[in-house]
């Protein structure tokens, strides 16, 4: 439009009014017209200068960033921003020159972050199919039948920091523990999955005895006598043939997690509570104490059982026990874990979920 109302005659100030822009804009339009011709009617807009690290690069940076140092050849066991750009920059087989601020921002983009480290163990357990499609059944079918029992501690008396309410910079201090002369002793739990109950006594010891007194007060629970079932780990003082025996003679079934699955049991949920509201920020002077202020909390907790503090306290610690994060229960899906179940009521549970 500039350049045919130029070419028509028209002066600069009338050519701006009629496209509606500076008459310092059509002056530059005029002369770039007379200096390039038709070209400068299709100018090549640039937006800055081209980018010096490509998608394959980003790409390449998240790779190395989560690749252990260790395993290129370097004397350390994690990056730090500088230590990464240097190696990029000087050692990859790909050298690619970043900024540590810019290699900060392409980690955030792709979502990587600084974390801690956690360990995990995967069960041996050659009946882990059968096992955990046994508690899921009886956790489903017969819930109100259903109990856990497991041990938790050791409870000892020594002041245990934790978090509370104080004036700025004036935190509650606990004092020091130089001599543990009370020795340590033993919450065995007992857990009602159908009411939601949960009660136990401090032992000063796991044994057969002791595990055998907590069985007999879960199944003194239904006095009905009808078939209860009992979720408990495979610690040997859970397995003498007494407990087998009296199991058999009162109509109990033991559900024995595998190995190293914890987080199967249902009462493990329910131990976050007793360390978050009873052992952390304490201070006991005996376990006498200990032991009255343990029942005082069971009391209240089992009063208070949707206690928004309650629930976010078993969350924290089912996800802190869960060993294999995403998935609740089922037969392991990586390829070095992927085993058969060895009893044909695995199989039919299987076949029944699919």
């Amino acid at each position: 439009m500039v350049v045919l109302a130029s070419a028509g005659g028209n002066t600069v100030p009338v050519i701006a009014r009629l496209a509606a822009t500076s008459q310092d804009r059509v002056r530059e339009m005029i002369h770039r017209f007379n200096e390039l011709g038709m070209a400068s009617l299709d100018p090549r807009w640039a937006g800055g200068r081209p980018r010096r690290i490509t998608t394959d690069d980003e790409e390449f940076i998240v790779k190395t960033a989560t690749a252990r140092p260790e395993a290129l050849g370097l004397p350390f066991t994690r990056w730090s921003l500088r230590k990464l750009a240097a190696y990029l920059r000087d050692g990859a087989q790909r050298p690619v020159r970043v900024s540590a601020e810019r290699l900060r921002q392409i980690l955030h983009a792709h979502d990587i972050t600084m974390q801690r480290t956690k360990t995990w163990k995967e069960t041996n357990d050659p009946d882990r199919g059968a096992k955990l499609a046994r508690i899921e059944e009886v956790l489903d079918r017969h819930r109100q039948r259903c109990f856990a029992f497991d041990e938790f501690g050791p409870l000892s008396i020594r002041p245990t920091a934790g978090s509370a309410w104080a004036p700025a910079r004036r935190p509650q201090r606990q004092p020091a523990n130089y001599h543990k002369t009370h020795g340590v002793r033993q919450f065995h739990g007992c857990y009602s999955v159908g009411d939601d109950v949960m009660w136990g006594t401090v032992r000063r010891q796991k044994s057969a005895a002791n595990t055998l007194a907590a069985l007999r007060s879960i199944r003194a629970r239904r006095r009905d006598g009808d078939q209860i079932y009992i979720i408990l780990d495979n610690l040997s003082a859970h397995k003498g043939p007494a407990i087998r025996e009296w199991a058999a003679n009162n109509n109990v079934e033991l559900c024995y997690t595998p190995t190293y699955s914890s987080w199967a049991n249902p009462i493990e949920a329910h131990f976050g509570p007793l360390r978050e509201f009873v052992l952390n920020n304490s201070d006991h002077p005996n376990h006498t104490v200990l032991t009255r202020r343990l029942h005082a909390h069971l009391r209240w907790r089992n009063a208070n059982a949707r206690d928004p503090d309650l629930l976010a306290a078993q969350r924290r610690e089912r996800a802190r026990n869960r060993a294999q994060r995403g998935r609740r229960w089922g037969i392991p899906t990586t390829p070095a874990t992927r085993t058969q179940p060895q009893t044909e009521h695995a199989r039919k549970q299987l076949l029944t979920e699919h």
